[in-house]
């Protein structure tokens, strides 16, 4: 299932983000996933890879620009990739990361 608010890929009947059934539908192929969530230097690379593989993502920043620019050590961003992408793109996350790491 695929939760449209949260832009989750999950088994069951609610979103494990939002707890909630209203949004859940089944993804389109151009739909934006939630792929991982990474902080600096890691984000970058991670992006840098999706690149190179010709995978388009984006990035949702956990925190507000003026913090993020007096400590960018500490900002985490969300990367969403498109639903068609999303197989490769976590392939590509199990090998930079390895296949235990959180998501």
């Amino acid at each position: 299932m695929y939760c449209r608010k949260c832009r989750r890929i999950f088994d069951g009947a609610l979103c494990p983000e939002c707890g909630k059934d209203k949004w859940i539908g089944t993804p389109n192929p151009e739909d934006p996933c939630f792929l991982t969530e990474r902080g600096a230097p890691w984000d970058g690379m991670l992006k840098d890879v999706l690149d190179q593989n010709g995978i388009p993502h984006l990035d949702q920043s956990r925190m507000g620009a003026a913090i993020g620019q007096r400590a960018p050590l500490l900002q985490s961003n969300r990367i969403y990739v498109r639903y068609d992408d999303l197989a490769r793109a976590n392939e590509l996350v199990d090998e930079l990361f390895g296949p235990d790491a959180p998501r």
